[in-house]
């Protein structure tokens, strides 16, 4: 049996321990939509707009029978279409659920701008696969799509209860006309709830229905958010809704789905005692892990060890000791955190597991127990503050992955009292390896002695951190030619996709990440980077250092800046002249730009050259030391981005 944080079953218990109201049917069980509209009025305000939400109508009920509890969720949308991307975009409807799930009701329409309508059934539903995420999805296939169409879209699911937390997304990229969400819920349970970023607060009907509490909230005119805005959290600025069950009036249960509770039943489920067989197993499997008295080196070999014996799958049945997950090399998520902690008691190693979310699509907030927040794992090691992800085979500490990062978390510690061990839980923040980690270094040099018109370039390039787990993890999962490949797709980036003379690497493979960089050797002929004119050399030296992005932002900036990790880059370009040549605008080299947070410089791009005899020594540092940039100095970091863009741009003028 897998873990599912988001469904612990002491919730379900205090739920039922009561008489229910045995409500039968869900409350909007004949809501349609209106079969006879031909023509949608679209407010004037948005008449221009290339795409509205004119209505999103969503209401979610739980019905209670007895000791058995359902969920109802309607969703039903009306689609302002008014542009030739909003076109191409809504040509396919995607359907956000499996059609194996319990679906009562599915449907679409089209109403054109002549009245004319088009019903979408089951035959104009068809299937798309990604094969590069290897997921399946179905939409609806529309036809005859034109400017200043209405979609409609309508479902209704039959589904599990979420009591213990989710999230509700109340704005969107395009604006947002009529907003109308319902929660529908017996009268003797109590939810805790939250509105973020200016949503407003619900409100509660008690008679709308009888025995039955209905939580509203209407929303007029929002603003579509921009989700294309690059370097930025969209789902942290969102208007949202959260809710749990917090109180089971007739029970009397309170504070529910609580983090103390959960703590201590997952230590208690993921730290049982071993019986011998099993002590027998984890004793000789630690017998083949290489010994440290380094304990960050110690940590490394037991996750290497682990990641290279333990196939793991979230979704396969529990084994029924630790012993059969050694004898089947495969573990589901509670099998593998058992798997690691009893190997760390084997080894003395201090630990905590911690629980969080990923902060690009469900964002913890320290102040609201929702076990929404809680669908992915570390494992945080207290006395060299360094974390370890258990599923994730291509990483090594101290790399994990940065969407769980810079990030709030729960940490499950070990607490002993009147001898009895227990799981107590704080939240924490989770820091994100810094750019001492990640550290980028280029050391370049360019030879124009030999021929002015054809220079030798010579680039050793070390990845560190994040950037080099983009590359290392690749030569143990393809074969040796798929290998070269991509070695030459990578060089190509820096020798202007010239082919190079040598190319060789250091540090790859899944032995040396986090602990070696990766390193990139290659030589290349510079001819494609210089152009004759006249008696002069035209030579590219910016482009040396590989392209670079180029951030030029049109519309005004709404969101502030979130990066994914801290880094650093140090490019060292060395130009050898011939005798007697001389050389022009170095003195675009010279370049210093930088951002400061509450006063301090948290980014920047600092350039500069020297010129001793016949060689030029130019020294270019690039660094972002913090991941969360306020919008109030993105003009400043926008800066810092371009800075590195116009470096590349940078030509210099050789004459013999």
């Amino acid at each position: 049996m897998k873990i599912n944080p988001l469904k612990i079953i002491f919730t379900l218990v205090v739920l039922f321990n009561s008489s229910a109201f045995l409500a039968q049917e869900y409350s909007f069980k004949s809501y349609d939509w209106n079969e006879k509209e031909t023509t949608v009025s679209v407010p004037e305000k948005y008449k221009n707009e290339n795409e509205v939400i004119l209505n999103r109508t969503e209401k979610i009920e739980f019905v209670i029978v007895g000791k058995t509890a359902k969920q109802y969720h309607l969703v039903h949308e009306k689609i302002f279409i008014n542009s030739d991307d909003a076109i191409e975009r809504n040509n396919k409807i995607y359907i956000p659920f499996s059609l194996d799930e319990s679906v009562l009701a599915n449907k679409a329409r089209v109403i054109l701008k002549n009245g004319t309508t088009i019903l979408l059934d089951k035959k104009d539903i068809k299937e798309d696969i990604d094969q590069e995420k290897g997921m399946k999805y179905t939409y609806f296939a529309v036809n005859g799509l034109e400017k200043g169409a209405i979609i409609e879209k309508l479902y209704v699911l039959e589904e599990s209860p979420e009591f213990t937390g989710q999230t509700i997304k109340m704005q969107d990229e395009y604006p947002i006309a009529d907003l109308n969400f319902e929660l529908i819920y017996p009268n003797y349970l109590v939810f805790k709830t939250k509105s973020y970023n200016k949503l407003s607060e619900p409100t509660i009907d008690e008679k709308k229905i009888q025995n039955t509490n209905v939580l509203s909230i209407i929303e007029k005119d929002i603003p579509a958010l921009d989700n294309n805005e690059q370097y930025s959290n969209w789902a942290l600025q969102l208007k949202l809704f959260r809710y749990k069950l917090d109180e089971n009036l007739l029970s009397g249960g309170r504070n529910l789905n609580n983090f103390k509770e959960f703590s201590n039943n997952l230590y208690t489920r993921l730290n049982p005692e071993l019986d011998k067989k099993q002590q027998k197993a984890i004793d000789d499997f630690c017998a083949t892990i290489p010994k440290s008295n380094d304990e960050q080196e110690q940590i490394w070999n037991i996750e290497n060890k682990i990641k290279k014996t333990i196939g793991y799958d979230r979704y396969i049945d529990s084994k029924e000791n630790l012993s059969d997950v050694i004898v089947t090399k495969q573990a589901n998520q509670s099998d593998i955190l058992k798997f690691y902690s009893a190997v760390f008691k084997y080894f003395s190693i201090e630990n905590n597991m911690v629980f969080t979310s990923n902060r690009y699509k469900i964002p913890f907030d320290k102040d609201f127990e929702s076990f929404e927040n809680l669908n992915e794992l570390l494992f945080y090691f207290p006395t060299i503050k360094k974390y370890l992800t258990p599923t994730e085979i291509e990483y090594r500490i101290p790399l994990f992955p940065n969407t769980i990062a810079n990030n709030n978390g729960l940490f499950i510690k070990e607490k002993t009292f009147g001898g009895v061990k227990m799981g107590i839980g704080e939240i924490n923040f989770i820091e994100i390896p810094g750019n001492d980690i990640s550290h980028d270094i280029m050391n370049i040099t360019i030879d124009f002695t030999q021929d002015i018109e054809n220079p030798l370039i010579t680039s050793n390039l070390t990845f560190g951190g994040y950037s080099g787990l983009n590359f290392q993890p690749i030569k143990d999962f393809a074969s040796a030619d798929q290998y070269k490949a991509v070695l030459k797709s990578i060089a190509e980036n820096y020798t202007v996709e010239t082919e190079y003379k040598t190319l060789t690497t250091e540090n790859d493979g899944i032995e040396f990440i986090g602990k070696k960089s990766f390193v990139l050797n290659v030589t290349f002929d510079g001819k494609e980077l210089t152009k004759k004119a006249g008696e002069n050399y035209l030579f590219s030296v910016g482009e040396t250092i590989g392209k670079q992005m180029e951030f030029y932002q049109e519309n005004k900036r709404t969101l502030p800046v979130e990066i994914d990790y801290p880094h650093l880059y140090t490019r060292n370009i060395k130009i050898i002249l011939p005798k007697g040549a001389s050389v022009k605008n170095l003195d675009k080299f010279v370049m210093d730009y930088k951002t400061q947070v509450n006063g301090k410089t948290e980014a920047g791009f600092n350039s500069k050259y020297t010129k001793t005899g016949d060689e030029i020594l130019i020294e270019n540092t690039e660094f972002y030391n913090i991941v969360n940039y306020p919008l109030s100095q993105f003009d400043d970091y926008k800066a810092v981005i371009n800075a590195a863009a116009d470096f590349n741009k940078i030509v210099i003028i050789v004459t013999k």
